[in-house]
């Protein structure tokens, strides 16, 4: 698997997991189209990968609650949530048919720091999150309204790695030329080059950003 190339200290477990995603993702998008048919055989690598280009920035810490908002078919949350077991990930989506393979995924790899709810981040009530993260669902500013009354601001998880990066606030995987869309949401974001960790040309033009 290409997520081996960069990352290691995966546990038997964990790299089982990943292994199984493939042949589970694959069934499923035979059933429900969550993956373009294209995009299916490169899963890893366009999926799988960038997901995890969160995880080469930030280190999640035992405990944290995070909210996927806008999940679709389980990213970036489902390989997160493989690379973070001890941190809760709770996947929403308006779109049922795509939880379902969220659902089905989850139970297949026994994931179980994975929660699933049928409804938008902005209709959530009454429960806050340390970390909200999202890939390619709505611009900036949009994201930022959702999320911004679920999202726990006093949220203070420390590291005991001194270098680590502790996520808090919106994490977004994002493409393209952003320059509209930061300056529209008045937000002043943190930029990755998602290029500068992982070398195929994929990544290219693809950034995370995280707003505090």
């Amino acid at each position: 698997m290409i997520i081996t190339k960069y990352f290691a200290d995966f546990t038997p477990v964990q790299l089982e997991q990943f292994a199984q995603l493939e042949p589970l993702y694959k069934e499923w998008n035979e059933k429900i189209n969550v993956i373009s048919r294209k995009d299916i055989e490169s899963l890893y690598l366009k999926h799988v990968l960038h997901s995890l280009g969160i995880a080469a920035i930030f280190s999640f810490q035992p405990g944290m609650q995070v909210l996927d908002i806008g999940c679709g078919g389980g990213f970036p949350g489902i390989p997160l949530a493989i690379f973070f077991p001890e941190v809760q990930f709770h996947m929403v989506d308006s779109i049922n048919k795509k939880l379902n393979v969220v659902r089905a995924v989850a139970e297949g790899i026994n994931l179980k720091n994975v929660t699933v709810q049928h409804t938008r981040a902005e209709a959530i009530a009454g429960r806050k999150f340390d970390v909200g993260i999202s890939r390619a669902v709505a611009p900036l500013n949009d994201l930022l309204q959702w999320s911004r009354h679920t999202i726990n601001r006093n949220a203070n998880f420390k590291s005991p790695d001194a270098d680590a990066l502790v996520p808090r606030g919106l994490i977004c995987l994002k493409g393209g030329d952003l320059a509209a869309e930061i300056s529209e949401s008045q937000a002043k974001p943190l930029v990755w080059p998602i290029s500068d960790l992982f070398e195929d040309d994929f990544f290219a033009e693809k950034f995370v950003l995280q707003v505090r």
